[in-house]
């Protein structure tokens, strides 16, 4: 039977890049947080060299891009690679670079399972970096 959970892409700092609120589909109704990161940075990723449309809105930044308002500039007519992404975001998580927060309770071990039923919500919340100390 498969499962939909909802997600939303959250800030700590408002420099006008909006929050953002999908949906992901599993095959099973338990996943590991591992899985989960794999399917958000993998559509996010197929999603974008399907269009190429010079912004990248994700998780994390490939690299060679530039950081703007409401995403990554990517190069005109490159391509991301996934799994280099998904390195990129198991990185970002080990190094708390996001927070993963699943029906608002934290999570923070690759292994644990998450169970997705009706209404279940899972927020990547990014940290604004602290300026000054």
């Amino acid at each position: 039977m498969s499962a939909t959970l909802t997600v939303r892409d959250e800030t700590t700092f408002a420099f006008g890049g909006e929050e953002r609120e999908f949906t992901l589909d599993f095959l099973a109704e338990k996943v590991t947080v591992r899985d989960l990161l794999r399917a958000r940075v993998y559509g996010e990723v197929e999603e974008f060299n399907a269009r190429r449309s010079g912004l990248f809105r994700g998780l994390v930044q490939p690299t060679d891009t530039e950081r703007v308002l409401d995403g990554f500039r990517v190069r005109e007519g490159r391509r991301i690679d996934a799994e280099g992404q998904f390195d990129r975001a198991l990185e970002a998580f080990g190094r708390n670079g996001f927070l993963l927060l699943v029906d608002d309770l934290q999570v923070d071990d690759l292994e644990e399972t998450i169970e997705v039923g009706p209404g279940t919500t899972v927020t990547f919340l990014k940290l604004a970096p602290l300026v000054g100390g």
